[in-house]
């Protein structure tokens, strides 16, 4: 009987990953101290997903700057650096491969993480939504456009936060530059109204990001560097398509090519786009070309389309996230055809084991 491919071993640069099958990014804020410290009990949830071919950990803010909701483990402090090496040895003690998320959510942000100050973006516009501060969900506002000492300090925030997980012993690192936060509002045309050398062109709006990946060379091997994006994000987070938002990304997806990174990590569309003349509705068919390296596609597989699209040629990993909130022995049941639990959504975003580390596990 023939093996599915989604259960067969990959090459990811110099990390051998035992399946294709890898755990998304999810914000899980169970990081409920005054330091923002990853702790004992993420250890254990992340250890307890370690069958997956690859872990990306929740987005963790590369500064105070970046921080948007409450309870996130950050990656800028020794503190933290000592934090995440509990959940690196726990899933390397399992046999797992983990990556961390590099973060800034921009103008996602609020006044309250700042002592009153406004949040950082490339333009001050207000992105009309909620950020999750000690006083629960609560308007955004107008954040503060960044001088070019904002965006090279923010460059070097990312370049000391990879270095902190070369430290705290992860396999690598993703940028975050989907999901409407900072990175992502720079390629945005209707998020980024720059007239200087980081707005107006795909290469100016895009020229942070490349900053940040040149910034790398001196810290981390590109091998081990990965990127997420979410072309086709529209109606949330306050970002809009317009007709430079497809050529944008296609310019910095073909310029990946010349790095050499570990994976690109793209997201299919969260909401209908088919009405939009400029949106591409298969993210992952689009872009395969474009890319000579491993691609990750995300956003709402199953067993079946994940199988698909890897059969296809389309992705070569298949990134699953809330599945595996619910099923921490995801593989297994994929592979056994077992059963899901049911997950809990009231549950993603509160302290403590709840919803978090008391799943179930399939009994023997």
């Amino acid at each position: 009987m023939s093996t599915n491919v989604l259960f067969t071993p990959y090459q990811l640069a110099d990390v051998n990953l035992k399946n294709k099958m890898v755990m998304a990014p999810m914000t899980r804020s169970r990081a409920d101290n005054a330091g923002a410290v990853p702790n004992a009990l993420m250890a254990e949830y992340y250890a307890q997903r370690a069958t997956a071919g690859l872990i990306i950990t929740e987005g963790a803010p590369v500064s105070t700057w970046g921080v948007g909701y409450i309870n996130v483990p950050g990656i800028y402090s020794d503190e933290q650096v000592e934090g995440w090496k509990l959940v690196t040895k726990a899933v390397h003690e399992k046999g797992g491969k983990i990556y961390v998320q590099l973060w800034h959510v921009g103008r996602m942000s609020h006044p309250d993480f700042h002592n009153g100050a406004l949040p950082l973006a490339p333009s001050a516009l207000n992105p009309n939504e909620k950020s999750y501060t000690k006083n629960g969900f609560t308007d955004t506002v107008t954040p503060r456009e960044m001088t070019i000492a904002d965006i090279k300090q923010t460059v070097q925030d990312f370049k000391n936060a990879a270095a902190n997980a070369v430290k705290a012993g992860f396999d690598g690192v993703e940028i975050h530059g989907a999901n409407g936060y900072l990175l992502q509002q720079f390629f945005n045309a209707t998020s980024n109204q720059r007239t200087d050398e980081y707005g107006g062109s795909d290469e100016n709006r895009a020229r942070i990001l490349f900053e940040i990946l040149d910034a790398f060379k001196e810290v981390i091997d590109y091998k081990k560097v990965g990127l997420r994006l979410s072309p086709c994000l529209n109606g949330l987070f306050g970002i809009a398509m317009d007709e430079s938002t497809i050529p944008t990304h296609e310019y910095i997806v073909k310029r990946l090519n010349d790095y050499g990174l570990a994976y690109l990590h793209l997201t299919e569309p969260f909401v209908p786009v088919d009405h939009l003349p400029f949106a591409v509705t298969e993210v992952a068919k689009h872009f395969r070309p474009l890319y000579k390296g491993t691609l990750i596609i995300n956003r709402g597989f199953n067993k079946e389309t994940a199988t698909a699209v890897l059969e296809a040629g389309d992705a070569d990993l298949v990134a699953f996230g809330v599945p595996f909130i619910a099923n921490p022995d995801l593989v297994k049941r994929f592979e056994t055809d077992a059963a899901l639990n049911e997950v809990d959504n009231q549950t993603f975003y509160t302290p403590g084991e709840k919803g978090y580390t008391d799943y179930p596990f399939l009994t023997a």
